[in-house]
């Protein structure tokens, strides 16, 4: 395994802001490490990274301890965080050639250039750090964690700030890393999830609450129907929430509103005599896709 976590725990007084979680992540494969803000995402990675200690547990990175051998650890691992620290008065090149010295590289010019090819830095690489939009300085930092060409990649919000066409390519490159090194992302935003990953992890409250591919957990709610219902008159949420077959109903504006079934029923038919008997115009009968989003809702709002 290239990332292996046993039992990590991280206090910060009584706080527990990780608890006891433990994961393996393999070479080849694009980790989603999901999860509410505050719920202990970032320190994971930090551990994982040697930035911090943990207080109890194990994480080792290509077999090496993070706590014995932090060095070693560093050598393997790539790592754009979250603030994304770089040095605005240097130019994009002379940023790159100084972190390629930092980790000893050889032949730094002709790495440089591949990363700014791969990164789409071409045009930019001769402006200062400091000149560039956020999603260009998103880029170099993207550079610098891929320069040394490390086996271990983690990612915290890689494609924060990038447009749509960026987005684009960010994607693809991070897809084709993955396929022959250790990818872990963290992102809030969930298209990215099921467009990159092929495995995800979701954290709450320093508790590991999930961990499967993202086709499996949105099977999760495989037994419940979502229905969107929208009426042109308000109808009186008690007697819609009394349908037979529905769980829960959520208003979502106006006179739309999510019903949730108890397992194994579709609402839907039951919704429609219920407008008829009351009078009520139905506009909007649709049955929901169960989504990614749905799921983490569920398992970081109990």
């Amino acid at each position: 395994m290239s990332v292996k976590v046993e039992h990590l725990t991280k206090l910060y007084g009584a706080q527990r802001a990780v608890d006891d979680i433990s994961f393996e992540v393999r070479t080849g494969e694009v980790l989603g490490f999901l999860g509410p803000n505050g719920a202990g995402k970032s320190t994971t990675m930090k551990m994982v990274t040697c930035f911090v200690p943990q207080s109890s547990g194990k994480a080792t990175v290509c077999g090496f301890d993070t706590m014995n051998s932090p060095m070693e650890v560093r050598r393997k691992i790539g790592y754009l965080p979250e603030s994304n620290p770089l040095y605005y008065d240097m130019y994009v090149r002379e940023y790159l050639e100084f972190i390629g010295r930092v980790h000893k590289l050889s032949n730094i010019g002709k790495r440089i250039d591949e990363m700014v090819d791969m990164t789409g830095l071409t045009r930019e690489r001769h402006k200062k750090i400091g000149q560039l939009s956020k999603g260009y300085k998103q880029r170099v930092g993207i550079a610098q964690a891929m320069l040394h060409n490390p086996d271990v990649l983690i990612l915290d919000e890689p494609t924060s700030g990038l447009d749509p066409n960026q987005l684009v390519e960010i994607r693809s490159l991070i897809k084709n890393l993955g396929k022959e090194k250790t990818v872990i992302l963290s992102t809030h935003i969930m298209q990215e999830v099921q467009a990159m990953c092929d495995r995800v992890i979701i954290i709450n409250k320093g508790k590991l609450v999930a961990d499967d591919t993202p086709e499996h957990l949105q099977q999760r709610t495989a037994g419940e129907t979502i229905v969107r219902v929208e009426f042109k008159e308000t109808p009186e949420l008690k007697l819609l929430s009394a349908i037979c077959g529905v769980k829960t109903v959520k208003k979502e504006k106006d006179n739309q509103w999510l019903v949730y079934s108890q397992p194994g029923k579709d609402p839907r038919e039951e919704i429609f005599r219920f407008a008829a008997d009351k009078g009520l115009t139905l506009l909007t009968l649709n049955k929901e896709q169960s989504s990614l989003e749905n799921v983490f809702q569920e398992l970081t709002n109990k």
